[in-house]
This record gives structure tokens, C-alpha cells and sequence, in this order.
């Protein structure tokens, strides 16, 4: 049940997150929910009709921003999360299966897509695999020692970046280990791009 909320709270704060830079980008005069109370009420009442592009980054420059602010707001998250409330003998859920409730409620509401891709172990989950070509080199990318990698294809803006798998981390993702060095994950955020017109 804390998971869940949590959930439903960091989900509130991407919202602002990306709501925030639109808006300050945008300079529109809607009003802005200023408690995260009320994002909840706003994200519940959320009109799917109306077009996700709305507030998409129209630059490069502007979607790395937001790109990588959310990363950090996630990754930081995820840290956290594992820190106060996941302990492997109490059978709950992992903060990273956590956090995708938050990655389709920003897919719907925002049209941003993220999920998680193994770096330097064997993927946990088949979903973790890369796959696109693009995924691939953020992996080589990564595993350089990089922090981030990017692209932008068909009006998309892709993003992966770095996500440190400390020694706490290991004794699940790399049972086997030899030794409690840092490994690395990496998330994936994908955005659309708005047209100029």
C-alpha cells in the first residue's frame, strides 16, 4: 500500500515536472495545480481527447532538458525507494516494477514513453532486453562509462541515461558477483517532438 502511494505520488511530480516546463515554455494562462493533491484530481479528470502533442518540446535543446530532468527525478526516486522501503525478505514489490505504474501513467497523460534496459548484467526481466538499434548503442554507449546517450528519429526525441546499480542493488540484480563495484541500468525516455509550424 506505501509503494502504491508513493507511486501515485511520483507520478504527481512528473506531472508537474513536464506541466511546469510546458507551461513555462509555453506561457499559457491555465492555471497550475500547486499541491499534489490537486495534480491527483487533475491527472484523474485528465481529457483524453485532447491531443498529447500539445505540449511537446519543439527543440532538441528542450526535450534533453526535460529529458534529463526526469531522468534524474526517477533515478533519484528509484534510489529512495529501494533506501526506505523495499526489504527482499517482506515479499513486496520492487520499486523498479513500482515506478512503471508511474512510466504508463506519463505515456497516457503525456505521450512520454520510459522503460528500463540492462547495461552491465543479464537483464532481470526479458522487458529489460535492448532491442532497437537504438537501445543497443545507448547499452555500448553506457557501458563506456557515459552518463547519457541520445538521438532524434521520426519527430522523436530519445533519451537514455545512466542509472547506478550500488552495492544494496547487487545482491539481487548480481547475486554471483566477485565484487560490490557500481554497475549500471539505464532508462529510457522517449518524447515526441512538436512541429513547428
Amino acid at each position: 500500500m506505501q509503494l502504491k502511494r508513493i507511486s501515485l505520488f511520483l507520478t504527481a511530480i512528473a506531472t508537474i515536472t513536464l506541466g511546469g516546463i510546458a507551461l513555462a515554455q509555453t506561457a499559457t494562462t491555465e492555471p497550475v495545480a500547486t499541491t499534489a493533491d490537486d495534480t491527483v484530481k487533475r491527472i484523474d479528470a485528465a481529457d483524453d481527447s485532447e491531443p498529447i502533442g500539445e505540449n511537446s518540446p519543439t527543440t532538441v535543446v528542450e526535450a534533453r532538458g526535460r529529458a534529463r530532468l526526469l531522468h534524474d527525478t526517477l533515478h533519484g526516486s528509484l534510489q529512495v525507494m529501494h533506501r526506505d522501503y523495499f526489504r527482499e525478505d517482506e515479499g513486496l514489490k520492487v520499486p523498479s516494477r513500482s515506478l512503471e505504474d508511474v512510466f504508463s501513467e506519463l505515456a497516457r497523460i503525456h505521450g512520454v514513453k520510459l522503460h528500463w534496459i540492462a547495461v552491465d548484467l543479464k537483464p532481470m526481466s526479458v522487458d529489460n532486453k535492448a532491442e532497437t538499434e537504438f537501445e543497443k548503442e545507448a547499452v555500448r554507449v553506457l557501458r563506456s562509462g557515459e552518463e547519457e546517450f541520445e538521438s532524434v528519429a521520426d519527430s522523436e526525441f530519445r533519451f537514455a541515461g545512466r542509472i547506478r546499480l550500488s552495492a544494496t542493488c547487487l545482491g539481487c540484480h548480481a547475486s554471483g558477483r566477485s565484487n560490490n563495484d557500481d554497475r549500471a541500468a539505464g532508462l529510457v525516455i522517449t518524447m515526441p517532438l512538436k512541429r513547428a509550424d
